[in-house]
């Protein structure tokens, strides 16, 4: 079983770069988290929308509806 990596033995590791490669993982890590912080990927569940607009269209004929939209758009 490998032994995890703790943050002490990251920033031990990090003391040993040069001042450039500090600076180059700096920057790797903001992008890293800009890109997951920033615009972190939802999976949308489409099925929590199922019968909200129930009823919205009750009482109204879907033809007399959409030749009022085609008159609208003459």
């Amino acid at each position: 079983m490998r032994k995890m990596i703790t943050v002490d033995d990251i920033e031990k590791a990090i003391e040993k770069l040069t001042p450039h490669d500090r600076l180059k993982l700096v920057e790797r890590v903001v992008h890293q988290l800009r890109s997951t912080v920033l615009a972190p990927e939802k999976e949308l569940d489409w099925s929590k929308l199922y019968g909200a607009g129930k009823g919205l269209w009750k009482g109204v004929d879907a033809q007399e509806f959409v030749n009022l939209l085609r008159e609208e758009w003459e």
